[in-house]
Formats: C-alpha cells, sequence, structure tokens
C-alpha cells in the first residue's frame, strides 16, 4: 500500500466516534456504514432522535434500520424528514408518484441496478439519498444483497498526481445509457447533464469521485479516446477495491438510507430465478458543488 493511499485510510478509520444518547449505532465496516437501532420508524421520531441520525447519516453515509413495520406514509414520513421528496424519474405509469416499487419479475433475466451506479446523476438535480425497504427477500432466504462503495475516500486514495489531473474536470451524465434495453415514456425527456469530475459534498464540503459507469458518459475537456481510457480506469478502481466496500444483506422488514452524493450502491442479482419486493423513495437535495 502506498503511503498516500495509507494515510487516507488511516484519516477515515481514526475519527472521532460520536456519542448518542437516544440512539444505538455500530459500525458496519472502519470506512463505510452503521447498523442504527432505538428508533421506530412507524412513529413520529422527536426532533433530539432525529438530529442524531443526521449526525449518523453525516458521519457514515449508509444506515441500516432492521426490524421495522412501516407503511408507504411512514416511509415517506421519514425521507421528508432530511428533505423534499424527489419523484420517480420515469414516472411510474400508475401508483404513488414518489414510490418506486421494486420487484424483480420471477426469472427475470436482469434487474435494474445490478452494477454499480449512484441514482439519477444525469439529472441537473441529484439526489441527496435514498432509502431502500424490503418486505420480502428472494424465496431462499439469501441473495440480493447490496454493495455500496464510498466515493470519499475512492478519491482520497488516488495518487496525488492524479488527483491533480481529475480536479478540474468534468463529466457528461447521460440518462440514455441506464436506460439502454428498457423503453421510456413517449413523452420523457432522457436527461443529460455535466457535473464536477470531483465534487465536494454540500455539507462537509469534503472531496468525492463523482463518476458512475451506468450514466458517466464523457470527459468533455479530453479526447474521445482519453476520456473512455480515464473513465474506465476509475470505473474499475470502484468496483475492485474491496477498501471502498460495504455489503448489506437484507432481511425483511429493513430499511437502508444512503447518501447518493457521496456513495454508489450495486444491487447484486444474484438470486434468479426467485425475486424480491420493496420500496425505494428518494430525496432532492443537489446538486453537489465543484
Amino acid at each position: 500500500m502506498e503511503s498516500y493511499e495509507r494515510a487516507a485510510l488511516e484519516a477515515v478509520t481514526t475519527r472521532p466516534v460520536h456519542d448518542y444518547r437516544t440512539l444505538a449505532v455500530e459500525r458496519l465496516t472502519p470506512v463505510l456504514g452503521a447498523e442504527v437501532s432505538g428508533v421506530d420508524l412507524s412513529q413520529e421520531i422527536p426532533d433530539g432522535q432525529l438530529d442524531e441520525i443526521r449526525t449518523a447519516f453525516r458521519d457514515h453515509h449508509v444506515l441500516v434500520f432492521r426490524d421495522q413495520n412501516i407503511t408507504v406514509e411512514d416511509h415517506k414520513r421519514f425521507a421528508s424528514a432530511f428533505g423534499e421528496l424527489r419523484a420517480v424519474n420515469p414516472p411510474p405509469p400508475e401508483g404513488d408518484p414518489y414510490v418506486l416499487e421494486i420487484c424483480t419479475a420471477s426469472a427475470a433475466a436482469n434487474v435494474a441496478g445490478n452494477g454499480w451506479h449512484a441514482d439519477g446523476t444525469a439529472d441537473a438535480e441529484p439526489s441527496l439519498g435514498s432509502m431502500l425497504y424490503i418486505t420480502e427477500i428472494p424465496e431462499p432466504g439469501s441473495g440480493g444483497d447490496t454493495m455500496f462503495a464510498n466515493m470519499h475516500l475512492a478519491y482520497e486514495m488516488l495518487s496525488p498526481a492524479m488527483r491533480s489531473l481529475l480536479d478540474p474536470l468534468t463529466a457528461v451524465h447521460d440518462g440514455a445509457r441506464a436506460l439502454a434495453g428498457y423503453t421510456p415514456p413517449a413523452d420523457y425527456v432522457i436527461p443529460k447533464n455535466e457535473h464536477p469530475l470531483v465534487a465536494r459534498h454540500p455539507e462537509t464540503d469534503r472531496k468525492l469521485l463523482y463518476v458512475n459507469r451506468a450514466y458517466t458518459s464523457r470527459i468533455p475537456q479530453l479526447s474521445e479516446q482519453e476520456s473512455q481510457a480515464l473513465l474506465d480506469l476509475l470505473f474499475d478502481i470502484i468496483a475492485g477495491r474491496p477498501i471502498l466496500h460495504l455489503r448489506v444483506r437484507w432481511t425483511a422488514g429493513t430499511l437502508v438510507f444512503w447518501d447518493n452524493r457521496c456513495v454508489q450502491h450495486h444491487a447484486v442479482y444474484d438470486y434468479y430465478p426467485h425475486t424480491r419486493y420493496g420500496r425505494r423513495v428518494a430525496i432532492n437535495g443537489g446538486p453537489v458543488k465543484g
């Protein structure tokens, strides 16, 4: 391990741990994620406890709440405590416009989210975060885990020379890439926007790598060949460095809340031909800034 990689890891793994009065917060890995207990998401959450959840969210980026029994309205109420609800895009043909129903068709050839990505980065205003609540896990009782990757650490573990190269660049995020193989509604305008390649988290001002294979198509400051080579390198680093990763195993009644600004995720489709069910509510709060 290079000295700059070791320094980046040390800075993350030795950061101070907050004390909580109303919650129990247990780290899932030294670099990403925490399991939160002592809160009932089916009830109105007191302001003091919400403040502690916000602190844990800033510190750990992925929060796991287990053994929750919540309605759609409970789910939306909890999400709305962190910002304006984000409409599903493209909109669902029926049902609640803010709720994405997660239903894997039996024996599907593939499923949405089966690859490293951040949600909706092609939009002009990317989301603050997403809350996914799983109500039924695959029939064998396992499979369908979600992996997460820390994009702060992905940037910080790069060499100083590579960081200097990336800092002033931008990247084009094209919604058409994520829709390949799908037919959107006839009146749907496919989003395409340019964002800083190295962004800063709007709350902590900490730098992060802001490209993902599902949406990022081009670095306009480089030639097409240079752009593709550099993007492929960054995509491979994100997928191929286990030190960046957290793997969450789902149980029925689990809600996971992740920071879409500084975390990528990958919904692992390893449960064919079985199914899983859940729903996702997202929150506005972007854009990330350069």
